[in-house]
């Protein structure tokens, strides 16, 4: 067994799409999956995984939620070291000290057109800024991401059949906390 993380995609917010943490564990467990903790009410769930591939497990949990909740939520998912990965290559490490203001958006695959980001002037955007690293887009927004142009900038792009969805600092390293306590095998 190994641990995986699913992060479900708007979910819980503003009223839409209700999904309570006690009906995803029951989803979750009724597909099979075991030592499963939700994190926060808007869909961060770490769990046991025999090893299924992030992609497929992503498409079940679809699945599964489209049943239950007869709406499309989009899921992406990470193993516990693509997770680790991913907080290893922080590109803005001075930001970790003020975690709200550190996000990684977590992208379904590799985007095939960054056309949208690479257009980013990021002077235009200073203090703020951003890096895509493979599957990640880091966007650190030192006065807060609320009123971050930059973060509503990136937020509104198309990149292409790739679904985006983002967590703070904070969630993504509590992620990972939570899915180094799942037991191997």
């Amino acid at each position: 067994m190994t641990a995986q993380i699913a992060l479900l995609r708007g979910i819980n917010v503003g009223g839409h799409a209700r999904f309570p943490m006690d009906r995803q564990r029951e989803v979750m467990h009724g597909l099979g999956y075991r030592e499963v903790t939700v994190h926060l009410q808007t869909g961060n769930l770490v769990f046991a995984d025999p090893g299924t591939p992030p992609e497929e497990t992503a498409r079940r949990i679809e699945d599964g939620i489209a049943a239950e909740l007869n709406v499309p939520v989009p899921v992406t998912v990470r193993t516990r070291d693509e997770l680790a990965a991913t907080v290893a290559a922080n590109p803005y490490p001075r930001a970790a000290a003020e975690p709200k203001t550190l996000h990684v958006v977590f992208l379904s695959g590799v985007p095939a057109d960054t056309s949208g980001l690479d257009a980013i002037d990021p002077d235009r955007y200073a203090p703020d800024r951003f890096r895509l690293t493979g599957r990640e887009i880091y966007l650190w927004c030192p006065d807060g991401i609320g009123r971050s142009k930059l973060a509503a900038k990136i937020t509104g792009l198309r990149l292409g059949d790739v679904t985006a969805t983002a967590r703070n600092w904070n969630t993504v390293t509590r992620l990972l906390a939570l899915a180094d306590r799942v037991p191997p095998g």
